[in-house]
């Protein structure tokens, strides 16, 4: 079942684009914005990270952590990173078992294939770890001011 206002954010550890762990419930104390994105590079997925770059000043005003979540690889996360400047971290969930605890790991359909993938979501996590906003099926082109929004 997928966590959703008022619940307890599942805690994970992740691998960074930089090949660090990442420990959720080692951020308490401070909000977290968690963003899961389909991959790496590609048009909406860079709309939406460029976005949340360029909002950086607004989370980091008010003590708040952008990790952005993807099925891609360290490498592909490192190279995203560099190609655009981003200035969060990007987390490795290759086996997808993040995206699936949060309930984003959906069947999606395109062309007339089905197939499993990352449905766009974000979630806004307080400092004692719970989930305070849950956005599902968001649109990359302006979402991450509405995030900063709801995170200020």
């Amino acid at each position: 079942m997928a966590p959703t206002e008022g619940d307890p954010a599942p805690d994970f550890t992740l691998e960074t684009d930089d090949g660090t762990q990442l420990t959720l419930s080692d951020l308490r104390g401070a909000p977290v914005v968690l963003y899961f994105y389909p991959k790496d590079d590609t048009s909406g997925c860079t709309t939406e990270a460029c976005e949340f770059r360029d909002a950086i000043p607004d989370f980091s005003s008010v003590g708040a952590r952008v990790l952005g979540v993807s099925p891609d690889s360290v490498a592909s996360h490192g190279k995203f990173r560099d190609k655009h400047g981003l200035n969060f971290s990007l987390l490795s969930d290759p086996e997808h078992e993040v995206a699936e605890a949060y309930g984003v790991w959906v069947e999606k359909k395109m062309y007339g294939r089905t197939y499993m993938g990352v449905e766009r979501s974000t979630f806004v996590i307080d400092a004692d770890g719970n989930i305070i906003h849950a956005l599902r099926k968001v649109k990359p082109k302006g979402h991450a001011a509405t995030v900063a929004g709801l995170v200020g």
